[in-house]
Parts: structure tokens; sequence; C-alpha cells
């Protein structure tokens, strides 16, 4: 791999660029992450996946959206590592795991289209209702079906951490406009001690729903793994769908399935958009 390689990838219109700190001259701080990410200063993309060394798993990734702050977890960031890690010779298996600020995580290529990783299932980890480790500030032990007042609007909150944490609204009709006048709003809510995903649903049938999604740090977003999960694990939770359903989102469709100890398992396709070097001109800057 030549200094400062990069490959962009999407995973149902939530696109990354993936770099190797192994293969980067620079220092990946705030400020180069925030013009990386610029549709106009950089490459532009919802976040930027980074290999790093592991000595828990078979790799380790750091995932930092464009406003420079760092996630925990991403369910597409994921997918598009694995796809990255294989499709570039890092590893010949099938099966391997990655180190996460989120956890370890095991990912399988389930399918590849001529030589390359074209669907992955992530085994995500467990979804955990624990108000103190989601983190949500709450006076029950589960913040489930909490109502809370965002201006002149009542929502009633359902939370959730699958490796990040996440705010899962029930609705019956689905508005991008309502997701994001009131998203910014609720991730920043002094009740999210580390902020939230926040997630819109409606209910279709017992084995489909469809979402909207606010992302922390990146904002209204095409389609979410880490939101996708959490979304079934609430459906399931509240006893609304069966256990494999499929979400539905702007992007595309993530099958996801939860088992009886809240195993999460999420399975969807990547795609790489192109692969390339960043210019001297550019990583100068921040030398």
């Amino acid at each position: 791999m030549e200094t400062n390689f990069f490959a962009k990838f999407h995973g149902l219109g939530n696109d990354y660029i993936c770099l190797d700190e192994e293969w980067i001259d620079f220092n990946l701080d705030r400020e180069a992450i925030k013009t990386i990410c610029d549709v106009h200063y950089g490459i532009g993309s919802d976040g930027i996946l980074l290999k790093t060394y592991s000595s828990k798993a078979d790799f380790g990734l750091r995932i930092f959206n464009p406003d420079g702050s760092e996630a925990e977890k991403s369910g597409n960031g994921l997918r598009i590592f694995s796809k990255f890690l294989y499709d570039y010779g890092y590893t010949m298996k099938r099966e391997f795991t990655i180190e996460t600020k989120g956890g370890i995580v095991k990912a399988r290529i389930e399918e590849l289209t001529n030589g390359r990783a074209s669907v992955i299932t992530v085994d995500m980890g467990k979804a955990v209702f624990t108000a103190n480790e989601i983190p949500v500030l709450c006076d029950t032990e589960e913040c489930i079906g909490k109502k809370i007042k965002v201006d002149d609007r009542e929502f009633e909150i359902n939370c959730v951490s699958v490796g990040n944490p996440h705010c899962v609204i029930i609705v019956d009709e689905l508005d991008e406009n309502i997701v994001k006048k009131y998203g910014a709003k609720i991730e920043h809510l002094d009740i999210f001690p580390n902020r939230v995903n926040v997630q819109f649903v409606k209910v279709l049938s017992p084995d489909l729903v469809e979402i909207r999604i606010w992302e922390r740090g990146a904002g209204y977003t095409l389609a979410s793994g880490s939101s996708s999960c959490a979304v079934a694990s609430v459906m399931v939770k509240k006893g609304l769908t069966d256990r494999d359903l499929t979400i539905k989102m702007p992007g595309g469709t993530l099958r996801i399935q939860i088992d009886e100890n809240w195993n999460i398992r999420m399975t969807g396709e990547a795609q790489e958009i192109c692969s390339g070097h960043l210019s001297p001109e550019l990583t100068e800057q921040f030398i």
C-alpha cells in the first residue's frame, strides 16, 4: 500500500473513507477529519474508518464522524471496513474479528461478486436497555416509553445501546422535516451525557419497519447499521415485530436478527466508490 492511500465505500448511501494508520504520514486530528470529510475541501464523506493495530482481535478500527468526534460503533462502517479488509488483501479469511471502541465484533463475508466482498454479516454484540449503561439520565432502570418535551412537541422515547447510544421514537407517519427539525435537539438534550443517535420508526408489518435517522455527529443520514440494530432491538423489546426483520431506509434495507439473549446479527451490502491518494497539498497542512 502506498502512502496516504484511501478507498471510499458506501453502505446503502452511508459513505465512509477507509485509511490505514500505518500508511498515512499526517496527524489525523479533528481538523484533518473535518477537512477530509468536507465535500468542498476534501473528498466528502459521512466519516472515516481508520485501520489500527489490535492485541485483542484480528483488526482494530477507529470510527470518526465528519465533525471530528469519535464513534463507538457503526454497522454500515463495519460492513464497509470488512469489505476493505478483504478486497485489499489484509485477510484471505471469510470470517474475522474487529475491535471497536464499542467492543469486539465478528464479521463474515457472505457473498462475493467478481472476487470482491458484496454481502457482509456482522455480529454486532448485545442490545443493552439499562439506563446507566446507555447512558441516559432516567428515573427508571430502563428508559422505555419515557415522555419528553422538546420545544412545543412531546415525544415518547425508547433508549438502547448497541455499543453506542440510541433513542427510538415510534410514529404513525414518517416526516423527514420533523426528523431534521428535532433530531439535533434530541441529540443534544442534557439527559444524554454522550449525545445520542435518533431514529423515527413506522411499523409496516411484523417483519418490516421503516425508519428515518438523525445520526450523532453526522446529521440526517440515508442509512445506518447501528440505528437499524437499535430499532430492531426496541421493536422486539416492545413486542411489535418478530425477531427476524427487515429495516427499510432511504438508502436501502438491512436484515436484522435478534436472538433470545439480545445478541444482534446484521446482514447487508457494501460497495466501493473510488480509491486513490490524498494529495500532499491536502495533507501537508495536517503535519
